[in-house]
């Protein structure tokens, strides 16, 4: 599955990343990367409790970029 992540840099200087498609699924990382990662941890275990407790899966996300 692929969910849309977006990943933004705080006045700290820490990288947070959010998934949209799962209200209150938030990391965050020294990095970029290290947010990524920490973020899809976060996706798994966030989608394991909506099995575990029988609630429905968002579908996938798609979307392309555009240049302008």
């Amino acid at each position: 599955m692929k969910y849309r992540v977006v990943v933004e840099e705080d006045e700290d200087g820490i990288f947070v990343a959010e998934c949209p498609s799962l209200p209150g699924c938030i990391s965050q990382g020294k990095s970029r990367k290290e947010a990524l990662n920490n973020v899809k941890d976060a996706i798994k275990g966030y989608l394991e409790s909506l099995k575990k407790h029988n609630e429905p899966i968002p579908p996938s996300v798609y979307e392309e970029m555009v240049e302008i």
